[in-house]
């Protein structure tokens, strides 16, 4: 088998296409799409975020992302409001529509996710999980260099 980093690339984004085929999949007919859905999970699980945060963590652009929290507060889903620390950052929040919004899709989406991972085991994707983040911080690190 080839071991080398080239190969591992390639794999590891087959497996990333697949998947994130499987993530979209699970938002189709909702009226979400996977950024929005990103920034409300985010919101769901670390609490109200400043905006900059927001894109920074998921990867958009800061134009991409005020245009997703533009969306999602036309919706109701979140609201922006002034960062009492400081006066030039937004803090974006879940309301409680878009909490249970978010909650009824998320529990869809993991359902799929899970699925779509059930080709492994549970060791097998823990050991995987491990793997990806050791590698994934390597990685990282070697850019510095």
């Amino acid at each position: 088998m080839d071991s080398s980093g080239t190969h591992l690339w390639l794999v590891l984004s087959k497996a990333h296409r697949a998947l994130r085929a499987h993530a979209e999949r699970s938002l189709e007919g909702i009226d979400t799409c996977l950024s929005d859905f990103a920034i409300l999970e985010l919101l769901l699980n670390r609490g109200p975020q400043p905006v900059n945060t927001l894109g920074q963590r998921i990867q958009l652009t800061s134009g991409s992302v005020t245009t997703a929290v533009d969306r999602l507060e036309e919706r109701g889903l979140v609201v922006r409001s002034s960062d009492p620390g400081d006066r030039r950052s937004r803090i974006v929040s879940l309301t409680p529509d878009g909490t249970k919004c978010i909650g009824e899709v998320f529990g869809h989406h993991s359902e799929a996710m899970d699925r779509a991972a059930g080709g492994l085991t549970k060791g097998e994707r823990t050991t995987l999980i491990q793997l990806v983040k050791k590698l994934g911080r390597s990685a990282e690190e070697r850019l510095q260099e």
